[in-house]
């Protein structure tokens, strides 16, 4: 079954022109277009869209997204390659994390500050270490 460039938006939450520009990469080798030159999604471009915005959500660059869908299409031979790609990701992802953990603490201690602030009336005598003692 075919789906229309709208159809795809309300399923998957992107807009048209983000799919459209997808195409336009080269990111979408295999959709098909009808004869009115329409794009018609398969279930299989669903997916890929889904990775596509996967990878996106990783900070991917495009150009490396392109080479996954060009791999992709391939078939079977580059197996081992998109397989690292993806280990190369999770590696990437697990930087992340711990990246946005150390700044989820910071702001938990920024709150715990301004939180004494406010109550106090002043930031006098608000101290890092009297904020830190929270944190033991």
């Amino acid at each position: 079954m075919g789906y229309r460039i709208s159809e795809v938006e309300r399923m998957l939450g992107l807009p048209v022109t983000t799919i459209r520009y997808y195409d336009r990469e080269g990111l979408l080798p295999n959709v098909k277009r009808s004869e009115g030159g329409q794009r018609e999604f398969s279930d299989a471009d669903i997916k890929l869209l889904q990775v596509i915005e996967c990878l996106k959500r990783t900070n991917m660059p495009i150009k490396d997204i392109r080479r996954f869908s060009r791999l992709l299409s391939e078939g079977d031979e580059t197996l081992e390659e998109r397989r690292q790609m993806f280990y190369e990701r999770r590696e990437t992802v697990r930087e992340q994390i711990e990246g946005l953990r150390a700044v989820a603490e910071l702001i938990e201690r920024k709150c715990a500050y301004y939180d004494a602030a406010v109550a106090a009336g002043t930031e006098d005598g608000v101290t890092w270490e009297s904020i830190d003692e929270l944190f033991k």
